[in-house]
This record gives structure tokens, C-alpha cells and sequence, in this order.
């Protein structure tokens, strides 16, 4: 009965960090332990075992035959409580804080909205939300989750796809109205275009003319950072603004926006994906409540572009 009273777990952690640091010092330091107690705490399991574990000297630590074999098998047992304690945590009711990075129009049409269901499903899990269009370092960001427009490139991140959808270039009809539609994508060069002000962003917008592929450079009086704003210049009668239809669907249903050069529409389509770091086993429970809700609830071709 006596082994009920000794915390072996925590011994072999303490064991561990020794050795992985080099010496009682700055084992003492990261556990926030004094030197003096880490020293007897392994001398206390040297004593019980019945063998050296370390050779002690004042330039470095060093492990005996013992004490290498001990070492192996810590790591294991610390392994196996990790996964144990891993699985045990995966199956409770997600719980805690999810930190979510969210493009704009993404963040105000399609995610604002599903909030309340999310909550309802998952009462303890807290939902911190940052809306921007900027492509943020989730690690830099302590973001458990971004939503990523566009296509993905190469990365260590992992990806589930929420869907795509189609661009359109579109106008208000106060716009139109004094200003007249373009006929064809060259008329763009006396139109007032909306475009973007960030690096990321190419100052051109793609078109297709009798088979040949076209990028024509746009020009205008406004600039914006994100889409929502391009979308509400647009809608205020700014000008022509190039924007995906997941974003703008509601506008052009309602008559606020209305579709041009539908016929030089190249047809491309705008991806999103929520983005997160660790393979989906790593995940902690919460995280993955919100990915495999977002994928299952989000409906790019529901009509979005409410006035916000």
C-alpha cells in the first residue's frame, strides 16, 4: 500500500525534465522547483529502486545504465498517461474558448448569423471573433481558426473547404443610370472601378473576349481594405466593384446591385476554407465542434448581402 502514497507520475515527469534540461538547476527553474528538491526528489526514487540513476558531478548529469533504461521507460508511461488523458478529454462536452479569424463579408453574411445556432448546440464554448480581411499568422494571432478566401497555397496548415462561389462585376443602378453600363470589359477605362488598396491584391480584373483571356487593368476614385467596404461603396453609387456573389447574392435579388459584362464573365469562382493548425486527432474537442459545424451549416448560395 505504501506506492499509493508516492506520486510516481509526477516523479517521472520531474526525472524527465531532468534529463531533457541537463541538470537539477534548470529543471528546478522550468518546474519552478528549488535545485535542492529536484536533487532529493530523485534521490528518493534512487532509493526506493534500489540503483543510481544519475552520476553527479559540477560541470554536467549524467545517466548509469539504470538510469538510461528508467529514462526510456518514463517516456512511454508519460506517453501512454498523455494519450489516456487525451482521449478521455476528446469525448467530453467541447468546452472553453475559440478564437476565430474571419475575412469581412464572410464573418458579417455567413458566420454573425450562424452564432446563435453554434451556441445553442455548444453552450460552454465561447466564440471570440476578429473580423478582418488581413491574412493573419494564426500562431502570431492566437487564432484557433481563419476563414481563408481565395485559393490555398502550400502550408503547413490544415484545411477543410466551405464551398466557392461565383464573381461577379456590378453596379447600383443610381450608378448606371448617370453613368451608363460598359458594353464590353475595355469600356472600364471611363468607369469609376473600386479595387483594393492591399499588397496581396492584383489592380486588374479578368474577362473573357472571344475565347481570349483578358486582365484589364481598373481605375477609380475609391480604394477599400476589405470587401464590405467595397460592397458599400458600391451600393452608395461609387462605382463598379468586382466582388463574389456569397457576398453580394442578396443585393442583386433585391435590385440594390445589378450584374454587368455577365457575358465576358470568365467564370472563376471564390474558394473559402477554414484554416487551423494540427492534424484533425490533435485537435482539441472544441476546435473540431466548430470546423464540422461551419462545413455542415454554411451555405454559400443563401442569400447574403442583407443591409448591414
Amino acid at each position: 500500500m505504501a506506492r499509493l502514497e508516492v506520486n510516481r507520475s509526477g516523479e517521472m515527469e520531474v526525472f524527465a525534465r531532468v534529463v531533457e534540461l541537463g541538470g537539477f538547476s534548470p529543471a528546478a527553474r522550468a518546474l519552478k522547483m528549488t535545485p535542492s528538491a529536484v536533487s532529493k526528489l530523485v534521490g528518493r526514487m534512487e532509493a526506493r529502486l534500489g540503483a543510481r540513476l544519475v552520476n553527479r558531478s559540477t560541470r554536467k548529469l549524467t545517466l548509469t545504465a539504470e538510469g538510461e533504461l528508467f529514462h526510456e521507460r518514463t517516456l512511454r508511461v508519460l506517453a501512454d498517461l498523455d494519450e489516456a488523458e487525451g482521449a478521455v478529454a476528446a469525448s467530453q462536452t467541447p468546452r472553453g474558448r475559440v478564437r476565430i479569424n474571419s475575412s469581412v463579408p464572410f464573418g458579417l453574411h455567413h458566420l454573425l448569423p450562424l452564432v446563435p445556432k453554434f451556441s445553442a448546440l455548444y453552450p460552454k464554448v465561447i466564440l471570440d471573433l476578429v473580423l478582418c480581411d488581413t491574412v493573419v499568422d494564426l500562431l502570431e494571432a492566437r487564432a484557433d481558426v481563419a476563414i481563408r478566401v481565395g485559393p490555398m497555397r502550400a502550408s503547413q496548415l490544415m484545411a477543410r473547404k466551405l464551398g466557392d462561389s461565383p464573381m461577379a462585376v456590378v453596379a447600383s443602378p443610381a450608378y448606371l443610370a448617370r453613368h451608363g453600363a460598359p458594353r464590353t470589359p475595355r469600356d472600364l477605362a471611363a468607369h469609376n472601378c473600386i479595387g483594393f488598396n492591399f499588397a496581396r491584391h492584383c489592380d486588374k480584373w479578368p474577362f473573357v473576349d472571344g475565347g481570349e483571356r483578358l486582365f484589364l487593368p481598373i481605375h477609380g476614385a475609391a480604394t477599400s481594405g476589405d470587401g464590405e467596404t467595397s460592397r458599400q461603396l458600391a451600393l452608395v453609387g461609387q462605382g463598379l466593384a468586382r466582388l463574389a456573389h456569397f457576398h453580394i447574392g442578396g443585393d442583386i435579388a433585391a435590385g440594390r446591385l445589378v450584374p454587368v459584362l455577365e457575358a465576358y464573365n470568365p467564370g472563376d469562382r471564390e474558394e473559402l476554407h477554414a484554416v487551423y493548425v494540427g492534424h484533425g486527432g490533435q485537435l482539441p474537442s472544441r476546435v473540431r465542434a466548430l470546423i464540422d459545424f461551419l462545413v455542415a451549416e454554411v451555405d454559400l448560395h443563401a442569400a447574403s448581402g442583407a443591409a448591414v
